[in-house]
């Protein structure tokens, strides 16, 4: 059996790395690497610390709006399509890169399997909201983190090729995290002292793109009775300093790091703020607090347990819950059992 795994975002390579190294003893993968993340801190050293294979393809997109990456992927991804014959294509998540996978797969009639679908914000405002539903609407197999997301696919009518397997980023985290240790001093390396700071993440649309919002959140950040630890994805880099903004000395700012240093980071904070859904996970796997700079998410089970809490981008609503809100509930094992990305692959390789 032969398949082709798009991915092209920091979160799609973890969740790859885990999915791949089942596939490949037992099949044929070619791995494709659209370029949607291009710097080497947002992609390479993903490839490096997760022993995920090199690409067998980089179509080296790079950046642009939604409509021309996009475009860009889909006509990349066909030429692949047609040359390679594959029994499925694999796409991760809700990227630019997941869609462009999928249209480009629905076109040719090869059957689509979209790992982490049925998940909605029931925002459709946000790019991501939009692709996660349109790819789930055209694929073949949809592998489902939680009930909730099956649920979400009945209410749309999608029943057919529905499994609940888990989420592959809790076989990452429990298989890198024993490692990271091992790899990385990071906290050394930033003179931390653990449980003793914030680590804050900020890029989705919704912040960035509104001065108000970005504006808000930082303001909040340099109130925090906390030193804050803010690893800056490049677009949100720009956006700060097109805003001209300058980080007060409770707020350090520092580059993207690596997902085995994003683990102990993770690990050793006393909160995490972030608009990252896979970061929220992350946070409730380790034990952390987690406080969402969104006005919704995804992975409702976290703030239905109760450790997580949304504030969006109140300054108020955020420094109060950095200073006086902490979990009190259990943390129940709501995200399978660390063979998520076994699951998938027997499915996909066992299908007649």
């Amino acid at each position: 059996m032969k398949i082709i795994s798009v991915v092209g975002a920091r979160p799609q390579f973890i969740k790859a790395a885990m999915v791949s190294r089942s596939l490949r003893p037992r099949c044929q993968e070619i791995l494709v690497h659209t370029g949607q993340h291009y710097d080497e801190n947002m992609s390479q050293v993903f490839f490096d610390e997760l022993e995920l294979p090199e690409p067998d393809i980089y179509l080296g997109v790079g950046s642009g709006s939604h409509a021309v990456q996009t475009a860009r992927m889909m006509t990349g991804i066909e030429e692949i399509l047609l040359k390679e014959s594959p029994d499925w294509l694999v796409v991760y998540g809700d990227t630019n890169t997941t869609l462009a996978g999928a249209l480009a797969a629905s076109k040719l009639q090869v059957p689509i399997a979209h790992v982490e679908a049925g998940l909605r914000s029931f925002q459709r405002a946000m790019p991501e909201e939009v692709n996660r539903v349109l790819v789930d609407h055209i694929s073949d197999a949809l592998f489902c983190p939680t009930q909730p997301s099956v649920d979400n696919l009945s209410r749309e009518g999608i029943t057919r090729g529905v499994y609940i397997v888990g989420d592959v980023m809790a076989d990452a985290l429990q298989y890198f995290i024993r490692l990271a240790p091992q790899k990385t001093d990071i906290l050394s390396d930033l003179g931390l002292e653990a449980h003793c700071y914030a680590l804050a993440t900020v890029h989705r649309a919704a912040n960035t793109d509104d001065p108000a919002r970005l504006k808000a959140i930082l303001k909040a950040f340099e109130q925090m009775n906390l030193p804050v630890v803010f690893p800056v994805h490049p677009r949100t880099r720009k956006v700060i300093h097109d805003l001209g903004w300058k980080a007060n000395r409770n707020v350090r700012l520092i580059e993207p790091v690596g997902y085995l240093e994003m683990l102990l980071l993770e690990a050793n904070a006393d909160c995490i703020l972030t608009d990252s859904g896979g970061v929220q996970k992350e946070a409730y796997w380790v034990g952390v607090r987690c406080i969402t700079l969104r006005d919704e998410t995804e992975w409702v089970e976290t703030v239905a347990l109760g450790w997580n809490r949304l504030v969006g981008a109140d300054t108020t609503a955020i420094v109060e819950a950095v200073h006086h809100w902490r979990p009190t509930a259990p943390r129940l094992p709501i995200y399978g059992d660390g063979h998520s990305a076994e699951m998938i692959s027997d499915i996909l390789l066992n299908q007649p």
